[in-house]
Parts: structure tokens; sequence; C-alpha cells
């Protein structure tokens, strides 16, 4: 097998050397390293070349400082809500944010170190080429001077987050949400433009490690989710001191001693928030613009996002791609699939199709949000005849114990068939109540199949049978576990 060194600071060479592959793949982050992987575990040669800090989007400025941070954020108000149970006084945690950041960047450089770099000896045949800007031409790619040839390529260059378009956003050194988790200061108050994934869940950490925050958004919160797992978040934000400011227009936003102005209209009245700093979070746009894929006929779309197939085949033959530089799902672990789709039909190994059906996504903020398949809106747009179910927390045991209620699940089925089409549910616990939901709509469960399979008592995912079982009757005069 072709072995890999490291020469200067530049790059990795194969001792055989000459620079030619089976696969070259352009980034190195989840989908990177994913497809990399599995077209080496198949006996091919492979050329990574690197795009940005290795590791990518999520273990660098993503996924993982922001969860470390929620969390550290939960441990803080974990305190203060103790005291919804009888005979438990709430306490306040200080907060150190320079330590929590610091502590934060360590976490990243060890989950890098052990999850990217580390993993590279391991695989003999995978080149790898550290920080190149690579370029599409004939038969291969143009890299730093060098010609590496390949009769494949798959671009996994990943994104980086998107600026909106407000009269005088280029005068604020407005903050990405990496710039936020990693601002060595804690900024007295923060104004979060966006109520997508992102905005909701850094909004609700800042406030918790003592940022006095204002969320803005055009829209409401979460607008692609169900309107009762949204208000449920809305709610839970607001009384926690969050100022959430919806269903508005930006106009235009000025840095001035005392902070940032923004200043928005709302039924065609203009308004004024201001803050010290502002935090975007609207939005990612796909790293595509230097790898040359007009002239090789690779189409995107208006953020720059690789258009793919269901077999993630670029309109180019011979290029595939992967991850949050194409039109597919923005999820980390969407990425890795998605490039082992793409290797596979790219090497011939096995004919895939990139399939979402059955993917969960998770909001991680308290309560969290989670959801898979079809939401009311879009079972009906795909012509099913809908019915749902809504089952507030305050029904299920679990969060009565926990003396938490905040929450609600919302079941989607086809109302002829009974087969589970999507749900969603905001509660505590969400995240990981959502995968049993998955599994069943991979397995094309009905509402009576799930609301007959045998649950634990006192857990959240005890929900879904009840939420399965309002379809029918009303769980409210059921005793415990008798459905």
């Amino acid at each position: 097998m072709n072995q890999t060194v490291k020469t200067g600071d530049c790059c990795s060479v194969n001792k055989n050397g000459d620079d030619s592959y089976d696969l070259i793949v352009i980034g190195a982050g989840s989908a990177g390293f994913s497809a990399s992987i599995s077209a080496a575990e198949a006996g091919r040669r492979v050329a990574m070349v690197g795009h940005g800090t290795i590791g990518g989007t999520c273990v660098n400025v993503g996924c993982v400082p922001s969860k470390a941070m929620i969390r550290a954020g939960e441990a803080v108000h974990g305190g203060i809500s103790a005291a919804r149970f009888p005979g438990i006084e709430p306490c306040a945690h200080s907060v150190d944010w320079s330590a929590v950041v610091k502590g934060t960047a360590e976490l990243v450089d060890e989950m890098r170190q052990k999850k990217y770099i580390d993993l590279l000896p391991s695989y003999e045949n995978i080149t790898y080429i550290e920080k190149g800007a690579a370029r599409l031409i004939e038969g291969g790619i143009e890299v730093g001077g060098r010609i590496i040839a390949a009769p494949k390529v798959l671009i996994a260059t990943g994104s980086r987050p998107f600026l909106p378009e407000i009269d005088g956003i280029e005068t604020v050194e407005a903050l990405d949400s990496w710039d936020l988790l990693s601002l060595p200061d804690q900024p007295e108050s923060i104004l979060v433009l966006g109520g997508g994934y992102i905005g909701c869940e850094l909004a609700q950490m800042a406030s918790r490690l003592g940022v006095k925050v204002t969320l803005v958004t055009r829209s409401r919160l979460l607008p692609g989710v169900e309107p009762e797992v949204g208000e449920v978040l809305t709610e839970a934000l607001k009384a926690e001191g969050i100022a959430v400011e919806t269903d508005l227009a930006y106009r235009s936003v000025v840095q001035g001693d005392g902070g940032v102005t923004l200043t928005i209209e709302r039924g065609g009245t203009p308004e004024t928030l201001t803050a010290e700093r502002l935090v975007a979070t609207t939005g990612r746009v796909a790293n595509s613009e230097d790898l040359g894929l007009r002239e090789f006929g690779i189409e995107t779309d208006a953020r720059g996002s690789i258009k793919v197939g269901a077999d993630m085949a670029t309109t180019r033959p011979g290029v595939w791609a992967a991850g949050d530089v194409t039109d597919r799902d923005q999820f980390v672990y969407m990425a890795a699939y998605g490039a082992k789709v793409a290797v596979n039909n790219a090497l011939g190994l096995e004919a895939l199709r990139y399939d979402n059906g059955a993917m969960p996504w998770v909001v991680f903020t308290d309560p969290q949000v989670a959801g898979v398949g079809f939401s009311e809106v879009q079972a009906k747009a795909a012509g099913h005849d809908v019915k749902t179910s809504v089952l507030t927390l305050d029904h299920v045991a679990r969060a009565a114990a926990a003396r938490d209620t905040r929450g609600v699940i919302k079941l989607v089925a086809d109302a002829k068939t009974d087969r589970l089409l999507g749900g969603q549910i905001a509660a505590p616990e969400g995240s990981d109540t959502i995968q049993t939901l998955a599994m069943a709509l991979k397995f094309a469960m009905t509402t009576k199949a799930l609301g007959e399979t045998i649950f634990p008592y006192l857990t959240t995912v005890e929900g879904l049978k009840l939420a399965a079982q309002t379809f029918d009757k009303d769980v409210a005069k059921l005793s415990c576990c008798a459905g």
C-alpha cells in the first residue's frame, strides 16, 4: 500500500513519488474525512486536500464548541431553576466567561487532534495535502502549482457564515457564531440576528452565562418547525429573560460609542434596538467560488451551493460533492453520510442514493427541539390526506416528576393508511427521544403500532406512545402505563 510522509509545512506526498490517485477529495472536514476513509478502506489511493483548518466546521467552530458552551450554560441555569422542586433553594453560580471560552478552545484542540489529525497515519493510502487552494482542471486539480491527477474528484469544501444585507452592516464589527464562541471578554449585551437553529442556541447559551440578549428575526423563531413547537421554545426563552423580537424587517445598523444600534420596522413603525455587540446567525454560504466550477459546467444555486443528484454527482461527469457545499441537508452527520454515498457511486462500489426520509434533526436549546420526517404542511404538500395529534408534556409522567412540563409532541400520519409521516418534539430530553421516532419512520410503523409498543415508564420517550394513542383516545383518562 502507498504510505504517507510529511514534508515541510506544506503537504504529504507519496513514497511512490507520483501524483496520480484513484480519487481526489477537496476538503478535510467531516465529509472529506468520511469520503477519504471510505475510499481508502476499499483499497483506493486518495489525495485529500485540506480546505481551511483540518476537521472542518463541526469540530472547530460549530457543533463541538457550541454544545460545550451550551452545556456550561445549562450547568449555571440548573442552580437557578432548582427552586422548582419543593425544599430546594436556588443558587447563582459565578461565571468566568474567559475561562469558559479558554476551556472550550482546549476541548476543540483535543478533539481535532484525536478525531482528525491522529487518524491520518492509520490510513496508508490517504495522502494529505495541507491547506491547499485547489482548482479543478482536466483530469484532476491544481493546488499550489502542483498538478494532481485522478479520474474522480469529490468536493467537500463546506460553508461559512452569511452576513445579511442590512444598510450599514459593513461598518459594524459584526460577530458570527464562532466569533461569539471565541470572544475573550464577556459582552454586557448582544443583539442576535436570526431565529434559526444557531441563533436560538447561542442566544440562550449567552443569556445563561450572564449576557443580556435580544433575539431578532424577520418571521418567527424556527420558522420551519411546527407552530406549536416553535411557540413552546419562544415562551421558554422569554421566561428566561431573553427579549424575542419577531415579525419585522431590518432597516439599518450603526456603530456608536454605546454599542450597536439596529433599526427595525414592524407594522410600518420604525423601532431601534441597542446592544454592545451584534451577532449575525442568518444562514451560511457555500465555499465554492474559487474552485473553477463555472468553467466545468458545475451548477450551483444562488448561495453557491453545488447542485447534486441522489447519487451526489454534480452536473459534471467525474465530479461529486458532499456536505455543506452542496444543496443538501447541512448537518455534520448528513455530510458524512452523503460523502459515503458519493464515494460508493464514484468508485463503483455500491449503487447508493441519498435518503433523508428518516433523518432526525435537533436544536440544542432548552427545551430541546427535534424532528424527523414531514411536518403537517410538508405532508399535505406531498399529497397526503393528513391527520395529526398534539400532546403537551403535562400529560407525560417524566415531565411531571421533573417539575418541568415545558414542551409538546406533534405527530403527523396518513389518514388513510395510518402510517407515520413525521413528528416534532419540544422537551428537555427531545434530542434523545427523537431517534425512536426516526426508527419508527424508517420501518414504516403506523400510529396504532407505535401506540401499542411497550415503552419504559417515567421517560420522555414514553410521550411518543401517548402522542400516538392521542389519535384515537383521550390519554388524560388513562392510568399510568394503562395504554
